[in-house]
């Protein structure tokens, strides 16, 4: 037990900073003292000084109808009130089995049940193990290796993890699982052409099958691909691409699983990122959105031929999570898949996606400012951050360029992604999807001013 004595104040708590400062431990980070982000309405937060920001990332990629939605608060109350809680082990419940009817008519193709989680890597830990169990129950069990892309972010988990393609954030767990195998992603700006071809090239998608070969199309169950890739900032395929993926997969009988947490309900101006692109997933993972971040919840989308071995067979699948599918969780969802149809919240963002560009596409008179990319309301600015070319210390100096950038960007009122999971930073935006011009020239303004003050600190 703790020896520290509690902070004076309200429950025990008068110092918010100091109490954080002592025992919260956030996130992808050390021990230490953090904001404090007290309220939000819309599109805005105010931390506990009262400093108002912009959230220019949608918390993080998930409050797709905005901050104090009072009817999602009231469908948690309501479901609470009839049941709080049971779990989805050989059970369902009203909420549960409605969302994931509701789900069903919602994706695209035969994408008719679903698997409820609690997260996004519990739902990319989960696909991976049902396409194992799959290929076990229709008598091809060496096929248990998944293929994914170099810098992919697809969760944490020691599974999930085995999947990203992030050496910064594998590295201090590895061992990992085995049979992760990783390809190139699509970065169009700083490795298109390379190969000679021009236009859009199908290079990175022809890589996969090459990956299949190699590895051996017995042993392959499933590739692992984003929408549009976040990790990196915001790859967009080229034309063509997902076509030729789905192409691969079916002549070497490896699945398809579409990771639309980012992705997923409107953030692209679409419901799936697979209807955005034309291709039809054996599996769609997803979470964030599904409830804009108003309760934990996540799932798998799988197809009927997915499901038949385990149905027609009586095959468990042995898998599941205490919180998978809470009753709360399912009716918050529900409420906010309304609220995604009735104000045609997808349609927004393919009215204003082009405002949105084009007032980022401003920045790009800027020398720091070497690319613009991503789709709908998920879009990222590259930098030239200068510093040393070896390959360590120019990934040290993006990581110090970055942490500037974040503070400086917080000082002005938004919250949006600076990182560098490469070695260049990228500033990425995903505001909520009722953001509209009044926000864009908020956020415009900010980098604006944000970029030139680091154009001076760093001599660029």
């Amino acid at each position: 037990m703790s020896t520290s004595q509690p902070v004076d104040g309200a429950d025990h708590v008068g110092d918010l900073s100091q109490a954080a400062a002592r025992h919260l431990w956030s996130h992808f980070s050390s021990p230490t003292a953090v904001p404090i982000i007290e309220s939000a309405d819309g599109c805005y937060m105010w931390d506990d000084a009262g400093h108002r920001l912009l959230d220019g990332l949608a918390g993080l990629f998930v409050t797709q109808v905005g901050h104090g939605r009072t009817e999602l608060a009231e469908a948690a109350r309501d479901q609470m009130s009839r049941l709080a809680y049971f779990p989805m082990w050989g059970y369902g419940h009203p909420a549960g089995v409605k969302l994931a009817a509701r789900l069903a008519d919602l994706a695209p193709g035969d994408l008719n049940r679903v698997f409820f989680t609690s997260g996004g890597s519990e739902a990319i830990e989960s696909a991976w193990k049902l396409a194992r169990q799959y290929f076990a129950a229709i008598g091809q069990p060496t096929r248990y290796k998944v293929i994914s892309r170099n810098l992919a972010y697809h969760g944490t988990s020691l599974g999930a993890l085995s999947i990203t393609g992030l050496a910064s954030i594998r590295t201090a767990f590895e061992p990992l699982v085995p049979g992760a195998i990783k390809v190139a992603h699509t970065d169009e700006y700083r490795v298109g052409g390379s190969c000679g071809h021009e236009g859009d090239c199908l290079c990175a998608a022809d890589e996969i099958e090459q990956a299949v070969l190699r590895e051996g199309p017995d042993t392959v169950a499933a590739v692992f691909l984003e929408p549009v890739q976040n990790s990196g900032g915001c790859y967009v395929p080229p034309d063509g691409y997902f076509q030729r993926v789905r192409e691969i997969c079916d002549e070497h009988g490896v699945l398809l699983v579409s990771d639309d947490v980012i992705c997923g309900f409107g953030r692209l101006g679409h419901m799936f990122g697979a209807q955005r692109f034309g291709y039809q997933p054996d599996m769609i993972t997803m979470a964030k959105g599904l409830t804009s971040g108003y309760a934990p919840l996540g799932g798998v989308m799988i197809s009927d031929r997915i499901a038949e071995p385990f149905s027609s067979g009586g095959k468990d699948f042995t898998h599941g999570f205490t919180f998978g599918g809470h009753p709360v969780a399912a009716a918050v969802a529900l409420a906010n898949i309304d609220i995604l149809e009735r104000e045609d919240l997808p349609g927004r963002v393919r009215m204003h996606a082009d405002a949105f560009r084009a007032g980022l596409g401003e920045l790009c008179d800027m020398p720091i400012v070497t690319d613009l990319r991503g789709d709908g309301y998920f879009l990222a600015l590259e930098l030239d951050a200068g510093g040393p070319s070896e390959s360590s210390k120019a990934q040290a100096h993006a990581v110090t360029v970055c942490k500037y950038l974040t503070k400086r960007l917080y000082e002005l009122g938004l919250t949006c992604r600076a990182a560098a999971r490469g070695e260049v930073p990228v500033i990425q935006l995903s505001p909520p999807l009722i953001a509209g011009p009044e926000q864009f020239s908020e956020i415009t303004s900010a980098l604006r001013i944000t970029l030139g003050d680091a154009m001076a600190e760093f001599d660029l």
